[in-house]
Order: structure tokens, then sequence, then C-alpha cells
């Protein structure tokens, strides 16, 4: 587990140089098998080192570290026990936190929204670190690489934390399109119709032409 605490140090420090967290606030976690690594409780996420990044096991039991996990660790395990996630980015992004405070789903104002798994649903609020928290946000994701937290913040999963970092970044720029967009007026929302098409284009793409 060594490289990949290395690694949740390098992408905590990237969330906090990129404004999706701020203070002691956000989490991440790497699994491999049956191992989690994840960010310890009230750490400053750039200023972790590897030692500092516990390692649980599925079932949450401590294995390896001095310092106590991260408080959402029971959401990071109920998320990798209904998905086939491998990595966990949770933070407190602005514009996500604006959406997640207002609204009951993120709708898809650009089609790139499909890479998150098209509308991100709001999942109920409870209080953080709650058996309840973990419970909604594991419904919520069910069939999407992202999910919001009713007035707390957003969650992104993906095969590897490089994954799940880009999706977080995705989830922000689409809550920051939406919100931009409700300032001037009433945001033009993607049918499914027009989803699907985005869908049949990317599966059905004929080759670029090459000359004879």
């Amino acid at each position: 587990m060594a490289e990949l605490r290395r690694e949740l140090c390098a992408y905590g420090r990237r969330a906090v140089d990129q404004g999706l967290v701020i203070g002691t606030s956000g989490n991440l976690s790497v699994r491999d098998g049956e191992l989690v690594a994840v960010t310890p409780s009230g750490g400053a996420l750039d200023r972790l080192t590897p030692d500092m990044c516990p390692v649980v096991d599925i079932e949450g039991y401590l294995v390896e570290g001095d310092h106590p996990p991260s408080s959402e660790t029971p959401m990071h395990l109920a998320v990798y026990a209904s998905t086939n996630a491998e990595a966990i980015v949770h933070t407190h992004s602005v514009f996500g936190t604006v959406v997640a405070s207002t609204m009951s789903e993120l709708p898809p104002v650009h089609y790139n929204a499909l890479i998150l798994g098209g509308v991100v649903k709001v999942a109920e609020y409870a209080t953080y670190g709650t058996p309840e928290l973990a419970a909604n946000v594991r419904a919520a994701m069910a069939g999407k690489r992202a999910v919001l937290m009713a007035n707390h913040g957003g969650v992104t999963i993906g095969a590897s934390l490089e994954q799940a970092f880009e999706a977080t970044r995705l989830l922000e720029w689409l809550c920051e399109v939406y919100v931009r967009a409700l300032s001037i007026g009433r945001p033009a929302i993607l049918t499914e119709a027009q989803l699907a098409a985005v869908v049949d284009r990317t599966l059905n793409s004929p080759p670029f032409p090459r000359r004879p």
C-alpha cells in the first residue's frame, strides 16, 4: 500500500491547490483488494505524508497506521461495497456545494455529464460520518460515477485515484456551468434523445478518412 498512500498525498495536494477543499475538509481513499488506504481524520490534505494515511480492511478495522481514519470512512466503505470503484474522492468544492444545497439533482446541461452517468443525484442530508449518510450516498450512487450530498459536497469514484479525481474536476465544472447559466436565465437541459444521440455517435463514429 506504500505507493497508494503516496498517491493519496499527491492528489490531496492537488485538491487543495485547485480549490476543491479548504482547511481539513474532504477525504480520499484508494482500494487494493481487501485493504483501503484513506486520508486521516482532521488532516489537512496538502500537509499529509504517506505514514499519516491509515489502512483499514473492508469491514472498517484499522490494519496499519497511527492516525485515525477519516470520519467519512463508513461512506467510502459503503460505496466500495456497492460499486466497482477502486478509488473515491470527496470534496467540499464551492459550486458543487452550492448545487448540493439548493437542488435535488444536477441536470445534464452538457453532454459530458454522460461521463458521470448523466443526471447527478443529490443524496438526502444526514450528519457526516454516520451510517445514514453512507446509506444515502450508496443509494444515490447506483449506476453513477458521482453524487452530491445535500448541504455538504460531492463524491466521485473511479478505477484509480486519477480517474476519481478527474471525475471530481468534471463534476465541479458541470456545477459551475449550471450555476452560472442560472444567473443569466433558464439553462437548456439536454433531453434523453439528445444524450442517446451522443452515446450513439461515440459508439458508432466512422474512422477518420485517409487519403487513398
